[in-house]
Order: C-alpha cells, then sequence, then structure tokens
C-alpha cells in the first residue's frame, strides 16, 4: 500500500470521449484514502487521434489542498506504429500555505504516477491490454 492508490475501475462512463462525458473512478486503499469511489474525471475537449483535455475533480479524500487537476495530452506520428505523446497536467489548489506539500506532491509522487500513465497507455497501444498492476 503505498501513496498513490492503484486505480481499479471505472463506472458511470457511457459515452466516455465524448466532450463533456464523465466517469467515476475507484481505486485501491493507500495510505492517504479508502478503496472505493476516489474522484470523477471529465472530457473537457477531444479531436480525436490529435488531442485530449481533461479534468480530475471530486476527489474523495484530501489532497493536500488539490480541488482538480486538468491534464492534456497530444499526439504526433512521428513514423508508422511510433507516436509520441506530449503529456502536461495543472494542478489546481485552494490554500496557499500548503504550496511547499503541492510542490513536493507534483514532483516526487504525481510525475512517477503520470510516467506509469504514459506507460499503461503505450501497452495498450501495442495491443496487450492487460495493465500490470503495480
Amino acid at each position: 500500500m503505498g501513496v498513490m492508490p492503484a486505480i481499479t475501475h471505472s463506472s458511470d462512463d457511457e459515452g466516455w470521449g465524448v466532450p463533456g462525458s464523465t466517469k467515476k473512478v475507484y481505486a485501491t486503499k493507500s495510505m492517504a484514502s479508502k478503496a472505493g469511489y476516489a474522484s470523477m474525471d471529465k472530457v473537457l475537449e477531444r479531436i480525436e487521434n490529435v488531442y485530449w483535455k481533461i479534468e480530475v475533480s471530486d476527489f474523495q479524500s484530501w489532497m493536500l489542498g488539490f480541488y482538480k487537476f486538468e491534464g492534456e495530452w497530444k499526439t504526433t506520428e512521428l513514423s508508422p506504429n511510433n507516436i509520441q505523446i506530449d503529456y502536461t497536467y495543472t494542478q489546481y489548489f485552494k490554500t496557499p500555505f500548503l504550496y511547499p506539500l503541492n510542490w513536493m506532491f507534483t514532483n516526487l509522487f504525481w510525475k512517477k504516477y503520470m510516467k506509469q500513465v504514459l506507460e499503461n497507455i503505450r501497452i495498450i497501444a501495442e495491443g496487450n491490454e492487460i495493465i500490470p498492476n503495480k
């Protein structure tokens, strides 16, 4: 059991991928949260095979003052079967005095977490859709 919980599944995700659609995300227990419903994902913008912008919010555990994350990824085909993914994210928080903790969380945990997300996308893209549970 680590700081960042593993995502187990989602629900209420009919129409996922269409701008404005949402899904509930569920996670395992972690040091910071209980198992179960963890957050809500929402598609803000999407251009098929080019660009996605999503929001993660409605956190069910205390998140060091963060109230939402926005992530954007752009894909560029470099050559056949070789795609570059550029991923950026913005984290929003309400408690300025927690900024040092926000910075540490972002640089110690969130970057590692997002690298795993990109690795999971690579596995899916290669056609081996079984994601190892780490």
